[in-house]
């Protein structure tokens, strides 16, 4: 079997994985509520600079920490924002060990 053939094979399967279809129908729903998608979009956008500015500087800042904690819990408030962040987080699992498997079958090379 050819290698490209059976990365499409393993697209196909991670396709048809719940994972991906749990996320993706709960995405869908958010997207089709734009309030709650703007308020996401601004909690993915407030921890995103987070993140950046901890690795710019070595540090959290307490506060935007805080801030962007508040956010989240305020969001979890909302049933599908939380079916969201689950569904979110158990495809992004599913993709970081398919990841690490493929990584750890090369790393003699790398």
């Amino acid at each position: 079997m050819n290698v490209y053939d059976t990365a499409n094979r393993l697209a196909q399967e991670i396709k048809t994985s719940e994972e991906y279809t749990n996320y993706k129908m709960a995405k869908q729903t958010i997207n089709l509520k734009p309030e709650l998608k703007n308020k996401i979009d601004e909690f993915e956008k407030s921890r995103y600079e987070l993140q950046i500015s901890a690795m710019q500087t070595g540090k959290n800042d307490e506060e935007k920490m805080k801030k962007v904690q508040n956010m989240y819990a305020e969001l979890l408030e909302d049933n599908d924002a939380k079916k969201f962040f689950d569904a979110e987080t158990k495809f992004n699992i599913l993709f970081a060990d398919v990841n690490k498997i493929i990584g750890e079958s090369i790393k003699d090379v790398m």
